[in-house]
C-alpha cells in the first residue's frame, strides 16, 4: 500500500456551540457537548501533529470557534507551527479588542459568514436578532488590522434575489475575496431542502449575475460552484476523499470530510487513541474511498476519475442510501433523474418555514443517540459562560 500524499489543508471544529441557528448549518444533527470537546492540551498536540504530517493551512471553525476562550492560544500555536492560520466565524461573539488579539497572535485570514445583505433577512435565516450588523461592525475591524477578509455568502431560494448587493457588501468592507456558496444538503440542510434549494430560474439568473460581476470588480476574488441538484457532472468534494483534507471534530474524531459521519455504517478514529499520521495513512475510513479502486461503472472508466474522484460520497449515501454509487450529481450516474426530480417538486411550492438548528429540532433518532448532560441543555446553542 502506497502512503497518501500530506493533506494540504485541515478543518478544527473546536465546538459545536453557536448563538446563531443556521437552518443549513454544517455541523451533524448530534451535536456535541460542550463537556466532550477536547480541552486546549488536546488541541495543542493536534496542532503540531498537523504541521508535522505536512499540512499547510489550518482552518479554525466551529460552531463558532469564537466560544473558545482559548482561541488566541490555538492561534498562536499554529503560527509557531508554520500553519496558516484561518478563522471561519460568524463573527457576531467578536469585539474590536478580540480581532486586535488575534491578529496580534499570528492569525493569517479571516472569513465571515453571512445570511443576506438585507438586516431583517439575514437575522431571520440566523435566528439571531442583531446578528446582521454585528457581522458588519466585525468586517471593519478585521479589516483594520490589515488581516485579509473572506465574506461567505451562502445562498439559497431565499436569498438569492440579493445577490447583486452581495458583491456590493464586498466592495463596502474591502474584501479580498467572496465565496457565493450554494447550501449543501446534508445535515440540518438536508432537513430544510424544501426551503432551501433554488428554483433553476435562480440559479440561471445568478450565474448571469455572477458573470457581470467578475467584469465589473475584477480585484474581487469570486469563487462559485454550481448547487449539485442542478449540476451534469459532479464537483470533487474536499479534493476527493482522504486526498487533500481532514477534518477534526470537536471530541477528536477526524473524518475526510465534514459531512462524513452522516454516512452510516463508517466508524471513525480519534486523535485520542490514534496519532493523526496514522489515521491519515492508514484509518478503515480514509482508505475506504480513497483513489480509484473502489469506484464502481460509469466512474471506473470515466476519463474524468482522477478529476472529480466519483464526486460527493454523503451525496451519494443521501440520495441512494448506498455511499459506493456514483454521485447523482453526475449525468452519468443512473440516479441522476432523481436529482432533477427532486428539484422540481421541492421548488414547486412556497417554502415551509424552517427547522432551525437547535438541539430540540434534531430528529429524535440523533436526540436518542446522544443524551444531553445533566444542566447542558443549551450548550449547543449557547455560547458558555
Amino acid at each position: 500500500m502506497s502512503l497518501p500524499e500530506p493533506p494540504i489543508a485541515v478543518l478544527a471544529e473546536l465546538t459545536h456551540r453557536c448563538p446563531l441557528q443556521c437552518p443549513y448549518c454544517s455541523n451533524p444533527l448530534e451535536l456535541e457537548r460542550a463537556a466532550g470537546e477536547l480541552d486546549t492540551e488536546a488541541w495543542l498536540r493536534a496542532l503540531e501533529e498537523i504541521a508535522e504530517l505536512g499540512a499547510l493551512q489550518i482552518h479554525f471553525s466551529g460552531g463558532e470557534p469564537t466560544v473558545r476562550k482559548d482561541l488566541e492560544t490555538l492561534v498562536a500555536a499554529a503560527a509557531q507551527a508554520g500553519l496558516y492560520g484561518n478563522l471561519i466565524t460568524s463573527a457576531v461573539l467578536l469585539t474590536e479588542a478580540r480581532v486586535e488579539a488575534l491578529a496580534e497572535a499570528g492569525l493569517d485570514h479571516v472569513q465571515i459568514s453571512f445570511q443576506d445583505t438585507e438586516a431583517g433577512n439575514a437575522d431571520r435565516v440566523g435566528g439571531y436578532a442583531g446578528g446582521h450588523e454585528k457581522k458588519l461592525a466585525a468586517a471593519r475591524w478585521v479589516r483594520a488590522t490589515g488581516l485579509p477578509l473572506t465574506l461567505n455568502m451562502v445562498v439559497h431560494r431565499q436569498n438569492l434575489q440579493h445577490l447583486p448587493q452581495m458583491f456590493e457588501l464586498a466592495i463596502e468592507l474591502d474584501a479580498h475575496r467572496i465565496e457565493i456558496a450554494h447550501v449543501q444538503y446534508y445535515g440540518w440542510a438536508y432537513e430544510n431542502r424544501a426551503a432551501l434549494l433554488p428554483t433553476r430560474a435562480q440559479l440561471e439568473d445568478s450565474i448571469a449575475v455572477i458573470e457581470a460581476a467578475g467584469k465589473t470588480y475584477p480585484g474581487l476574488a469570486i469563487d462559485y460552484v454550481v448547487p449539485d441538484y442542478y449540476a451534469r457532472r459532479p464537483k470533487a468534494c474536499m479534493g476527493g476523499w482522504g486526498q487533500r483534507f481532514f477534518n477534526i471534530t470537536p471530541t477528536g474524531r477526524v473524518l475526510p470530510c465534514h459531512a462524513a459521519e452522516t454516512i452510516t455504517g463508517l466508524s471513525f478514529d480519534s486523535l485520542r487513541d490514534k496519532s493523526l499520521r496514522e489515521i491519515w495513512e492508514t484509518s478503515e475510513a480514509f482508505q475506504k474511498f480513497r483513489g480509484v479502486d473502489w469506484m464502481p461503472e460509469p466512474c471506473r472508466s470515466c476519463e474524468r476519475r482522477e478529476v472529480d474522484w466519483g464526486g460527493c460520497r454523503c451525496q451519494a449515501f443521501a440520495i441512494t442510501g448506498d455511499a459506493a454509487q456514483t454521485d447523482p450529481a453526475c449525468e452519468l450516474s443512473p440516479h441522476h433523474g432523481v436529482m432533477a426530480e427532486l428539484a422540481a417538486e421541492e421548488t414547486a411550492e412556497a417554502p415551509p418555514e424552517f427547522r432551525y438548528r437547535r438541539y430540540a429540532n434534531a430528529p429524535e433518532t440523533a436526540k436518542l443517540a446522544q443524551p444531553p448532560a445533566a444542566g447542558r441543555e443549551a450548550d449547543a446553542d449557547q455560547p458558555a459562560s
